[in-house]
């Protein structure tokens, strides 16, 4: 037979708070605590806080305090990646970041349900469905990911966004609930590049 944990994270119903899925929130809410106390001087011990607490991270990892997730252990994150303030995941099911990833503060990703039917989401039955957010993706302040949404690579959310559906590659998307607002394009690339030229012709 299935146990709880091997319920959720294959996405069916699961009862949170038993065995191996009490362990594994009980080191979270102990390596969370750890982190979020930590000081800016601490920099590597937050990096070392950070890999005992995901399934995996790469490099140049930084994560502003308070941080707050499930599990962490369902949470793999890329290279380069940044998050501010007050960010939250909940990862009963898998969370995958990209590389070259922002967020700015208050960005929840939510794995999370629960049954639509009252008399069963009373049961304190839930589940989860995965969330996947591709490279190079900026993610604006006080954004919103529902359950079992994929983000493409090369994608900007604009801030207070609710994203309940897939957000394709190479767009600027807004809104509640999020839509695609228009495509980032050559021209975006040639502007942003000659103030690039600009900054560093005015440092020299």
């Amino acid at each position: 037979m299935a146990t709880n944990k091997e319920k959720m994270l294959a996405g069916k119903l699961y009862m949170a708070g038993e065995g191996e899925l009490a362990r594994d929130f009980n080191k979270s809410r102990m390596l969370t605590r750890l982190f979020n106390n930590t000081t800016e001087e601490q920099k590597e011990y937050r990096v070392e806080l950070l890999r005992e607490l995901f399934e995996s991270i790469g490099e140049s990892v930084y994560i502003e305090p308070p941080f707050r997730c499930d599990y962490g252990c369902n949470i793999t994150v890329g290279n380069h990646f940044y998050a501010n303030f007050d960010c939250i995941i909940l990862d009963v099911a898998k969370v995958k970041i990209g590389n070259n990833v922002l967020f700015g503060p208050r960005v929840g990703i939510y794995t999370a349900g629960h049954p639509i039917d009252a008399g069963v989401r009373n049961t304190l039955l839930e589940f989860g469905t995965p969330i996947t957010i591709g490279d190079n993706v900026w993610v604006g302040g006080n954004t919103v990911i529902n359950p079992g949404v994929t983000i493409g690579n090369n994608v900007i959310i604009g801030s207070g966004s609710v994203v309940t559906k897939d957000i394709p590659d190479n767009v600027i998307a807004v809104g509640n609930p999020c839509r695609v607002l228009r495509s980032i394009t050559e021209e975006d690339q040639i502007y942003w590049e000659k103030q690039k030229e600009a900054y560093y012709a005015d440092i020299e």
